[in-house]
């Protein structure tokens, strides 16, 4: 048996604008939720654990990108960084 390294990565995308694969991934969510016999499982990770870890994963590209870009001066006068910014 061979293991798979996976890496997924999530990212906002316009809803019904035609995007094979997001208009994929709607079918199977609705279809999913309409299948009574699939139970959700929560078992190995808690639901609290992954909010959080994609939270900070959010933050931490937010930040990455809040510094990388040559836009906004003044409101960075006011939050030079992410964390400032998220307090507000």
């Amino acid at each position: 048996m061979t293991r798979t390294s996976w890496e997924i990565t999530l990212c906002w995308v316009k809803a019904h604008a035609g995007m094979l694969g997001n208009e994929l991934a709607d079918t199977l969510a609705k279809k999913a939720t309409m299948n009574e016999s699939l139970t959700e499982d929560y078992n190995r990770i808690p639901k609290s654990v992954v909010t959080r870890e994609i939270e900070e994963e959010s933050v931490k590209k937010w930040e990455r990108k809040w510094t990388q870009t040559t836009e906004g001066s003044i409101m960075k006068e006011y939050f030079p960084n992410v964390e400032d910014r998220i307090k507000m």
